[in-house]
């Protein structure tokens, strides 16, 4: 036999087994937006097909460089992307995936959007947050009518227009987020940045900005300290008479992850602003855009879990060691079926987020109230998970998932981002603490969902029983906070696969609820049905 003769290796997995998601699927017609399949069945086998795939590579080991200055020596503070990264943003554009769901008058449609975000960040993760924070910008706008009424169309337009221009004269436009600083990271109430306000009811910010995610958006949601306090200001990257503004890109940040995505570290030097809600107004202004990527991060950790399950699945149905393939050895059956039990988790509970997301911006006060609680527990739980998750699923793969081109590497350095991003895991464990205190309605509906299938299965009524018992201790409660929301979030996605009679149920109320299996994947009690589980994912 030649030395050189490749056996025992796996091939990639294809397009049709891997977009194939029963979880997703069944949870679009739920949430009222069955009607969307089509599209999102095609973008996710766009996501899986080989050019996206190589896009995704693309633009993750040709990361953004930052040109301050042109040849001549002129300031122009832009980045310079990878045109993978391009043809990924193009796609999203087109179909969606940022703020054309504001523009839809239709039962579901923020839905779709969702599901549509699922399917396609499967591709890669960093392209992710310019679309979530140009879909979270534009219920901020519209508390400036006249602001709104200006980019809003152009927002929510299926055109990816790239490059700096005067944001009216483009096909498209897309907007960021920028709150953080050097001295306060999550605490933004102690931002030093400066806004002076001028005779034409604009404003001028000076100060400096420590972490700014995809700086060549056209607008900027930001903060500023007005005569009247802590403010939101819109801030255009071109001013309206075709000038760059005094954004200034100080530096790149060399990040563990998100390596696509350009984050920058900004300096406002007198920068135009227009003032975004009253002055004193501006946390109470943003937080609409904050609860709304909130939404986003779990909708990505699910999204990671899902990519981890498919790929650690097909490998072991391709793999075999000791005589057998890796998928008929109970071991990694163990494993395997615990890895799609915690995907499906994560995923039935984000599509269940999108849904309320979507009556309540239709005016149903109940889906509001068990939004505001739902997601903020989902985004400290789900998002904890997904770094295990990947861990894990990368050691199916054993030594070959140690390396860059299985692609899992790349999985495991972005898995932390969402748990990070828009407030990190005691930021939103004090939140839904906060909401509970000052918003009872959204405990009642948070039970709501709960009770409504109180009796179906008794570890989920005990762990119900349990919780209650928690919150109506209030003693310590700041320092119990990650244990009470985690209850929470674990019995929410419980109820959620025994309402919907998930093949995950059984297990996931065994091992998450009733504390049958151990502390890592692969601990699922003897007696589990695997068979039904790996059904959910590819090649199994």
């Amino acid at each position: 036999m030649s030395t050189h003769e490749v056996t025992n290796q796996v091939p990639a997995p294809t397009a049709r087994e891997a977009a194939a998601d029963p979880a997703l699927f069944e949870a679009l017609h739920r949430e009222r937006a069955g009607w969307a399949e089509a599209e999102v069945r095609e973008l996710g086998l766009r996501a899986w097909d080989e050019p996206a795939q190589e896009w995704g590579r693309l633009a993750n080991e040709h990361e953004p460089i930052l040109r301050s200055h042109d040849r001549t020596g002129h300031r122009i503070d832009e980045v310079e992307f990878h045109p993978a990264w391009h043809e990924l943003m193009t796609v999203a554009i087109e179909h969606g995936l940022h703020a054309s769901p504001w523009r839809e008058d239709r039962v579901g449609t923020h839905v779709a959007r969702a599901a549509k975000l699922y399917a396609w960040g499967q591709v890669e993760a960093g392209h992710m947050c310019p679309l979530s924070m140009t879909y979270a910008s534009v219920p901020v706008l519209r508390v400036e009518p006249e602001l709104a009424e200006r980019y809003e169309p152009l927002l929510a337009a299926r055109t990816y227009d790239f490059g700096l221009r005067e944001p009216t004269g483009k096909r498209g436009l897309l907007a960021g987020m920028s709150m953080t600083e050097k001295q306060g990271g999550s605490d933004v109430r102690t931002n030093t940045t400066l806004a002076a306000p001028t005779a034409d009811g604009s404003y001028r910010l000076t100060g400096h900005k420590w972490f700014t995610s995809a700086p060549m958006s056209d607008l900027f949601l930001t903060l500023a300290r007005t005569p009247g306090g802590l403010s939101c200001f819109l801030v255009p990257r071109v001013l309206p008479d075709g000038t760059r503004n005094t954004f200034r890109l100080m530096r790149l940040k060399d990040k563990l992850g998100n390596r696509s995505n350009a984050s920058a570290e900004i300096e406002y030097e007198g920068a135009y602003a227009r003032l975004v809600g009253a002055e004193g107004e501006g946390v109470r202004t943003i937080v609409t855009m904050v609860n709304a990527t909130r939404l986003d991060c779990v909708i990505g950790a699910a999204v990671g879990m899902r990519v981890g399950a498919v790929r650690a699945a097909h490998h072991a149905a391709h793999r075999w060691a000791f005589g057998a393939a890796l998928i008929h050895q109970p071991l990694m059956r163990n494993v395997l079926a615990d890895l799609v039990i915690e995907s499906e988790a994560a995923t039935t509970v984000a599509m269940r987020l999108a849904g309320a997301a979507d009556r309540a911006l239709r005016g149903d006060p109940a889906e509001a109230a068990f939004r505001r609680i739902a997601v903020a527990v989902s985004k400290y739980w789900v998002c904890k998970r997904g770094p295990m998750h990947a861990a894990e699923a990368l050691e199916c793969l054993g030594g070959n998932g140690y390396v860059e081109e299985s692609g899992l590497p790349r999985l495991y350095r972005e898995a932390p981002l969402v748990s990070v991003w828009e407030g990190s895991g005691n930021v939103a464990a004090l939140d839904a603490l906060r909401a509970m205190a000052r918003e009872p309605a959204c405990v009642d509906a948070y039970f709501a969902e709960v009770d409504a299938v109180a009796g179906a299965d008794r570890r989920l009524d005990a762990a119900a029983a349990a919780l209650r018992k928690e919150l109506a201790d209030p003693s310590e409660a700041e320092f119990r906070a990650r244990r009470i929301v985690e209850s929470m979030a674990v019995l929410l996605q419980g109820a959620l696969l025994v309402r919907y009679a998930s093949p995950a149920a059984d297990a996931f109320c065994a091992t998450r609820l009733a504390r049958e299996g151990g502390h890592a994947f692969g601990t699922l009690p003897v007696g589990t049905d695997t068979a039904p589980l790996l059904a959910r994912v590819p090649g199994a």
